[in-house]
């Protein structure tokens, strides 16, 4: 195994066929540590002990309310933080809370502002994770403020709606529909209307590249940039990393079955492209894109089959995997070397996007 922490490359052109894959889970199992073929680094797992100290049933043992309940991966930061000495909570220019009209019912956006502020600022229209299941903005309020102060921009948090009460296309309706409002509304919150990206984690990485594909597909102004953080890109469960890491934590292949029964409707949802971006017909034109992947996670190579997909349509596509680390490093810049790197990465890309100010 190389020593390198990340490795970044530009993909040539690949392509994907597969069927739909049974969301019947397996036999719960408990969350190990990774095996010694993909092992985390020291930084890692200091976090996933933390993680696995809260003796939490695995997902498919419990029902999504129950799920909401548990100590997440943030929980887990924080307590890591916190054993170290260190700040919890990182320090930015403000928050603001804002509430529009969805398209199925009130949709609450949080904004946050960075400490470097300025008459008009770019925008990043962020989607947070949890497999559309679970989750919330507070879960993953330390990217939020990372990619605002590490990309001088207001980064707008979305409150999609959640599955299984509101299963697809809901969360991916809530996602365009908030898009939409930040890029007619800019003005009313100090952003710069030229200069609005787009990006997300996991289920959020697929809420930004669903809607950079809607906003391409209904003459909708394009983000000038979609940085997709370990996306689900195709429901199927098959790929090589989800072979190698099936029983890794924070996430492994039961979980992210769970996470499709909830969410999808019918067997038909995992073949729509608003689901599997993997599956859409046409990939030309869409937005420059930054794909970051941890190398021990099940999502691994759906991020590689993507970034295929965009390159071989002539998208410009950096994708970087971060080696050692998992599922849900990202925003652990306060414990986790390689997160601090991988937002950095991602705040020069959505930087060099945005320009100058209009």
């Amino acid at each position: 195994m190389s020593n390198f922490g990340r490795t970044s490359f530009l993909l040539g052109a690949g392509v994907l066929g597969v069927g739909w894959r049974s969301v019947a889970l397996a036999a719960p199992m408990a969350m190990p540590l990774p095996g010694p073929d993909l092992k985390a680094d020291a930084d890692m797992q200091r976090v996933l002990q933390n993680i696995l100290a809260g003796n939490a049933p695995p997902l498919p043992e419990v029902e999504p309310r129950i799920a909401r309940e548990l100590p997440s991966f943030a929980d887990a930061l924080a307590a890591t933080l916190t054993q170290e000495g260190k700040p919890t909570v990182e320090a930015i220019g403000g928050l603001k809370h804002k509430v529009i009209d969805g398209p199925g019912g009130p949709l609450l956006l949080r904004m946050y502002f960075p400490t470097k502020m300025a008459a008009t600022l770019p925008v990043v229209v962020y989607f947070h994770g949890g497999g559309w299941v679970i989750a919330s903005l507070d879960t993953y309020d330390a990217s939020a403020r990372s990619l605002a102060n590490g990309s001088g921009a207001i980064v707008v948090s979305v409150a999609y709606r959640q599955a299984p009460e509101h299963p697809f296309p809901a969360a991916a309706d809530d996602a365009f529909a908030a898009y939409k409002w930040v890029v007619a509304n800019t003005a009313s919150f100090g952003g710069d209307a030229k200069r609005i990206a787009i990006a997300g984690e996991s289920a959020g990485g697929n809420l930004a590249a669903v809607t950079t594909m809607q906003a391409r597909d209904n003459g909708v102004q394009m983000p000038t940039h979609q940085l997709l953080v370990y996306p689900i890109t195709n429901i199927a469960f098959d790929t090589a990393s989800y072979a190698e890491n099936a029983t890794a934590a924070p996430l492994g292949k039961p979980a992210m079955q769970w996470f499709a029964k909830y969410y999808l409707k019918s067997e038909s949802d995992a073949t729509n492209p608003l689901v599997s971006v993997l599956r859409a017909k046409d990939f030309k034109k869409l937005s420059p894109a930054t794909i970051i992947n941890a190398q021990i996670d099940p999502l691994r190579d759906d991020g590689e089959l993507y970034a295929e997909k965009l390159q071989a349509a002539g998208v410009r596509v950096k994708r970087t995997i971060y080696r050692g680390v998992t599922h849900e490093f990202f925003g652990m810049g306060g414990a986790v070397a390689k997160a601090k790197l991988a937002m950095a990465e991602a705040c020069e890309a959505l930087e060099a996007s945005f320009g100058k100010a209009t």
